[in-house]
């Protein structure tokens, strides 16, 4: 699934985001619009994860949409 169709999806997505990084809040969620750069920095500082992990958990997540 390409960055278009997310954001095209955005809010239907809102729940799968939700439950799998449930420290996100509605605003996050809101803000991030389909950014996966944008999402990527919120799970990091959210979970205060690195970096690295923070794309590699957003990666796996895009991966499963595309199923």
């Amino acid at each position: 699934m390409n960055e278009d169709t997310i954001k095209g999806q955005w809010k239907q997505l809102g729940g799968s985001i939700k439950h799998k990084w449930g420290k996100l809040t509605d605003n996050d969620l809101t803000v991030a619009e389909g950014n996966a750069e944008y999402l990527t920095g919120k799970v990091q500082e959210r979970y205060g994860i690195a970096r690295d992990e923070a794309e590699k958990q957003v990666r796996e997540f895009q991966k499963t949409l595309r199923h």
